[in-house]
C-alpha cells in the first residue's frame, strides 16, 4: 500500500534530520509518496508569512505529515507556526514519549513515560493585550470540551500501551476556576476508566518528583503550558531533546515532529542528532498501520544507541548526522537478514 504523506523539511537543522529520516523510511519497506511543502523563515520573503496556505491544504488532503523543526521569527509580529498549525488543524493532543536508552549517558535508568499535552488552548490561545502602556495581560482559556478530550486520549494511550496509571498535572490550588475545571474533568473521565489507576499532582510538585524519580511515572496529562515545560525538562533527564519524538493528533489529521527546535547555530554542519525525527516517524508508521516497519526502525535505533560507538555530539560522541543515519540503516538491514 502506498501512503501519501506531507513532508515539511523545516529550516535550521530540519532538512538534515528529515532527509536522514526519509532515507531510513525508504529502507524500511514502506511505500510513501512524499508531498514536500516549505514553511518557516525561509518562505517569508516570498509569501509574506512563514506558513503559506498550501501547507494546511496539503496536510488536510493527506491527513498525515512528517515535519522538521520550523523557525518563527522572534519579535516580528508572526504567531508561532507550530501553534498555528495545531490550532488550524485542530491537532488537540501533543504526545511526547520520554525514555532512557541504554548506551546514552543519563543519571537515570528505566525511564519510560508519556506526556500527553492539551494542544489547542490555555495561554497558547494567544489572547493577550495591553491594559496600559506598562501592563500586559494574557488570558488563559481552559474548556470542558478540550479537557475531557485530552484526558480521554491519555486513558486511550494508557490502555493501548498497557500502562498502569494516568496522572493529571495542574495548578488548581491557585487557579481554582481554570485549572479547577481541568481537574474536575480529569476526575470525571477517570471515573469511567476504573481499570487504570488515576491521581493528580500539582505542577510544581510534579516537577520535583520528575527530577528525583522519573522512572516511577507512566502517563502524565496536562494543559498546554505545563506540557510544554515538563516535556522539555523531562527530555533533559534522559539525554536531551535530540532523543524525544512527538506527535500532534487530531480527529482529521496528524503531524509528527521531533520535540527539539531548529537549532540554526549548528545547521549545515552534519552534527545534528536525527534520532528524535526518526522516532517521530516510528510513531507515524504506527499511526498509519505500518507497525512492522515501525518496530524494525525502532529496534535498529535502540541497538545503535546501546552500542554507544556512534553517538552524535549532543550525546557525547563524534558521529555525524549522515554517518549515524547509515549506521541505523545498516543495523536495520542486518536485523532483517
Amino acid at each position: 500500500m502506498k501512503h501519501n504523506i506531507t513532508l515539511i523539511p523545516g529550516d535550521g537543522i530540519g532538512p538534515e534530520v528529515t532527509t536522514a529520516t526519509v532515507k531510513i523510511l525508504e529502507k524500511s519497506g514502506v511505500c510513501i509518496n512524499w508531498e514536500i511543502v516549505r514553511m518557516g523563515a525561509e518562505v517569508i520573503e516570498e509569501f509574506g508569512t512563514p506558513m503559506p496556505p498550501y501547507v494546511l491544504e496539503s496536510i488536510k488532503k493527506n491527513k498525515v505529515a512528517l515535519k522538521g523543526p520550523v523557525t518563527t521569527p522572534v519579535g516580528k509580529g508572526f504567531k508561532s507556526v507550530n501553534v498555528t498549525l495545531r490550532q488550524e488543524l485542530n491537532l488537540y493532543a501533543n504526545i511526547r514519549p520520554i525514555r532512557t536508552f541504554e548506551g546514552v549517558p543519563s543519571r537515570f535508568e528505566n525511564v519510560d513515560l508519556i506526556i500527553v499535552r492539551e494542544n489547542s488552548e490555555d495561554l497558547y490561545a494567544g489572547i493577550e493585550h495591553m491594559i496600559t502602556e506598562d501592563i500586559a495581560e494574557s488570558i488563559k482559556i481552559i474548556s470542558k470540551k478540550a479537557s475531557d478530550r485530552i484526558v480521554e486520549y491519555a486513558f486511550k494511550i494508557a490502555k493501548e500501551q498497557n500502562r498502569k496509571e494516568v496522572i493529571a498535572v495542574h495548578k488548581a490550588n491557585i487557579m481554582k476556576l481554570s485549572d479547577g475545571l481541568f481537574l474536575r474533568c480529569a476526575r470525571n473521565i477517570a471515573g469511567t476508566h476504573k481499570d487504570i489507576a488515576f491521581y493528580d499532582v500539582i505542577v510544581d510538585a510534579m516537577s520535583m518528583k520528575l527530577v528525583m524519580n522519573p522512572e516511577k511515572y507512566d502517563v502524565l496529562v496536562m494543559p498546554n503550558l505545563y506540557g510544554d515545560i515538563l516535556s522539555d525538562m523531562a527530555a533533559g533527564l534522559v539525554g536531551g531533546l535530540g532523543l524525544v519524538p512527538g506527535a500532534n493528533i487530531g480527529e482529521e489529521g496528524a503531524v509528527f515532529e521531533p520535540a527539539h527546535g531548529s537549532a540554526p547555530d549548528i545547521a549545515g554542519k552534519n552534527i545534528a542528532n536525527p534520532t528524535a525525527c526518526i522516532l517521530s516517524s516510528v510513531m507515524m508508521l504506527r499511526h498509519i498501520g505500518e507497525a512492522k516497519a515501525a518496530n524494525k526502525i525502532e529496534q535498529a535505533v535502540v541497538a545503535v544507541l546501546k552500542e554507544g560507538k556512534h553517538l552524535t555530539c549532543d550525546l557525547g560522541g563524534t558521529t555525524g548526522t549522515i554517518e549515524f543515519t547509515q549506521v541505523v540503516i545498516d543495523k536495520m538491514l542486518e536485523q532483517t537478514n
